[in-house]
């Protein structure tokens, strides 16, 4: 049974399997769209990592030139002066108490959490909540810190984070197709340099092995890795 629609098919047809240059990529994922909303461009990356080892793990942010044309929601768990350094930041939902409550009743509405260092021991009640999210605070990402208002703008600009999944892959957007062409070159770029800068110093061989361009609705189109090196 083809789970595709008439139009996804009709798409599919126009495209064949041949790997394109980045732009030529980027230009044919605006050529091809096919719905009536703005679509999220997005990157698939297969990893030369072994995804079971600790040591092979690929995650890292990255502040995109052009944001990603989302508008995300920010929590902050803070308390004192630092509710209203998250305020004027520009954070969604700041507090401590409530939030924690309403997130144990199952309220997740939010696309990051950021908490103060002092807080995250309070914590771990949510960590079985946010964790299997990727919502809960981590040091290493920058959203466990004391200057929140720094990263609720970085966040609001367009920082975004990536982590391999347990296949070894990676998946990022990198805009909307409404961006122009340069703009959504500039932001792969960037994007790409940091996961390239990303690789564990255990894994061997070819990093990255394939990347696959799409739209949220859009076919998978090859880039030509040869090209992006």
């Amino acid at each position: 049974m083809n789970k595709h629609g008439k139009k996804y098919r009709k798409v599919k047809e126009q495209f064949d399997k041949e790997s394109l240059l980045l732009r030529d990529a980027l230009g044919k994922i605006k050529d091809l769209s096919f719905v009536k909303f703005d679509e999220s461009v997005d990157v698939a990356v297969n990893l030369g990592i072994d995804p079971s080892k600790g040591d092979q793990v690929v995650r890292g942010s990255v502040a995109l030139p052009h944001g990603t044309g989302k508008q995300v929601k920010i929590l902050v768990f803070a308390t004192g002066p630092k509710v209203d350094e998250a305020k004027a930041a520009g954070a969604d939902y700041v507090g401590f108490d409530d939030l924690v409550k309403k997130i144990s009743d199952g309220w997740v509405d939010f696309d990051y959490a950021v908490a103060t260092p002092d807080l995250m021991p309070k914590l771990g009640v949510l960590a079985k909540i946010l964790g299997p999210k990727g919502l809960l605070p981590n040091k290493k990402l920058g959203t466990v810190t004391d200057d929140v208002a720094e990263i609720v703008s970085e966040l609001k600009k367009g920082k975004a984070f990536f982590k391999n999944d347990k296949y070894g892959l990676i998946h990022f957007s990198i805009g909307k197709v409404s961006f122009d062409g340069d703009k959504l070159h500039e932001n792969f770029k960037e994007f790409f340099k940091v996961l390239t800068a990303s690789k564990p110093a255990t894994s061997k061989g070819q990093f990255v092995r394939k990347v696959t361009l799409s739209s949220t609705m859009g076919v998978g189109i090859p880039v030509d890795v040869a090209d992006l090196a």
